[in-house]
């Protein structure tokens, strides 16, 4: 069975289990993908409704895009998962001989890009939740607007537990422009990330 197919009482025990996998960047697809399945809730109750005709067509859209998220966000549960047993796979690669220590190195960097990349894509979809939740908690319908809230504060924490994962894999990284490109683009969706997340909450406080 696929992690992300697994229930949710049977991904905590695993979560809090001696395994090494799932861990904290499942953890983070889950948050994020909990934020996005929220927008889509708020869009739901939006939706179809004769209250918000004037905002229909544009919170269809968030629909959408909401369920691209989540759908990209589940899958970087498994993904999290799939590159740690690639970087572990590498780091228990022969080491005896010369070529069986440049090769382990070699695997070792692309696997460590690959670690990189994942909880990056996840950082990117997060970031892209927050800005649906945003749409969300302005347009949606006023009855499910603290879910437009919690929707943002689930992809905030999938945003920043997904950067400590970037973190944590990019710097044992040799390939410097490769590290330098990543942790931009990363600081750079945080900075974007925690600019909004305040002036959301605080939209969303101001409508209870």
């Amino acid at each position: 069975m696929m992690i992300k197919e697994l229930s949710l009482q049977t991904f905590l025990d695993q979560l809090a289990s001696g395994s090494s996998t799932p861990g904290g960047g499942s953890a983070a697809g889950l948050m994020g993908a909990m934020g996005a399945a929220l927008v889509g809730m708020v869009c739901n109750f939006t939706v179809g409704r004769e209250k918000y005709a004037a905002v229909d067509a544009q919170m269809r859209e968030v629909l959408d895009a909401a369920e691209t998220a989540r759908c990209t966000l589940t899958d970087a549960i498994a993904a999290d998962v799939a590159v740690f047993d690639k970087v572990m796979a590498a780091y228990g690669l022969p080491k005896t001989s010369d070529e069986e220590k440049a090769a382990r190195t070699v695997a070792i960097q692309l696997a460590l890009k690959d670690a990189t990349e994942v909880p990056l894509a996840c950082a990117r979809a997060c970031v892209e939740v927050i800005r649906l939740s945003a749409t969300a908690a302005e347009h949606g319908n006023a009855n499910v607007i603290s879910d437009a809230g919690v929707a943002v504060m689930a992809a905030y924490a999938g945003l920043k537990s997904a950067a400590l994962n970037v973190y944590i894999n990019v710097g044992n990284i040799k390939d410097e422009g490769f590290a330098t490109l990543r942790v931009a683009e990363l600081e750079a969706l945080v900075a974007e990330g925690e600019a909004a997340v305040g002036r959301i909450f605080g939209a969303v406080r101001a409508k209870l």
